[in-house]
């Protein structure tokens, strides 16, 4: 990570490297050749001498959402839950308000992660008990009307059909009967947000966590196993492990489409710090209103 690195999170280059730097003090880490991971949502870093990952959250993100994941993290690993595993150190770190948590650093064989693995660990957490802990409620219409008023760099007759959409969702989500009991749901299971371990696939990535339909996690997969080219047969391995097809729900087309544009209106309000994805978010945009639900998307 050097001066020339985009700035991720949010965050410039020396506002990353200077928050990194506090927290590593405040955990006992040598913080030597750090190397940017991800940067288009939070500031993810790789410490590889200290054998740790270091999550810088995005700009804004209040504090108590990352002491929430926390605790709900270290309820997973307690129960022995496949969960990518906190560093042993008080978390989260607080720099400025800017909130740090440091994981431990699982090394990736570079081995694709299918859809077909996240299955089981996903079937096994929404058979968990819900636990005494206070998880936000999964709300993707809250979400995208929240990412909406965020938006400032799309044109007007953009964002006014976007929130045409939300408006048409929301009202047809209402007569949607959904079959599953609410459970903890992951809220954004993909091929990103799962790790190998020596002996098993791990989930990580709990920024949404919450307590909601598990329908809303399947048909996450379904969105990513379609729109990025995974294939068809790559999302049938993962309904017939986890035992369910949600494209065979009634409100399968609903639950898509807010899923999708839920994916497009967090993008679209990012564009600010990541003005690279615009275009791609743009021909995302014409892709809803051209109704075009086979149109490969690009990873963001």
């Amino acid at each position: 990570m050097n001066n020339s690195t985009p700035a991720p999170g949010g965050y410039d280059g020396p506002e990353v490297r200077a928050i990194l730097a506090r927290a590593c003090t405040a955990a006992g880490l040598n913080g030597s050749n750090p190397q940017l991971l991800r940067g288009h949502t939070n500031a993810v870093i790789l410490l590889e001498d200290d054998g740790v990952v270091v999550k810088i959250a995005r700009r804004g993100t209040p504090p108590a959402h990352v002491s929430r994941t926390v605790q709900a993290v270290r309820h997973l690993m307690r129960l022995g839950f496949p969960t990518a595993p906190l560093h042993p150190v008080e978390q989260p770190i607080l720099v400025d308000q800017h909130a740090v948590t440091i994981w431990t650093y699982l090394p990736q064989s570079g081995r694709p992660i299918s859809a077909e693995e996240l299955a089981r660990p996903l079937r096994a957490l929404h058979a968990l008990d819900v636990p005494p802990l206070e998880l936000p409620a999964h709300d993707n219409v809250r979400a995208i009307r929240r990412s909406l008023s965020a938006i400032s760099a799309l044109g007007a007759d953009e964002t006014d059909f976007l929130a045409d959409r939300v408006d048409e969702l929301e009202a047809e989500l209402r007569s949607v009967q959904f079959t599953l009991p609410p459970a903890l749901i992951q809220g954004d299971p993909q091929h990103r947000n799962a790790l190998r371990t020596p002996g098993d696939l791990v989930l990580c990535d709990w920024d949404t966590l919450a307590i909601g339909q598990p329908e809303w996690d399947l048909i996450t997969v379904e969105v990513h196993c379609r729109r990025f080219g995974y294939g068809l047969a790559h999302y049938e391995a993962f309904a017939d492990t986890y035992g369910r097809d949600i494209t065979l729900e009634p409100g399968y087309k609903t639950l898509a489409a807010i899923r999708e544009l839920r994916m497009v209106t967090t993008n679209a309000r990012k564009i600010h710090h990541a003005p690279e994805t615009v275009t791609e978010v743009k021909r995302r945009v014409q892709g809803l209103r051209d109704n075009d639900t086979e149109l490969r998307w690009h990873i963001l």
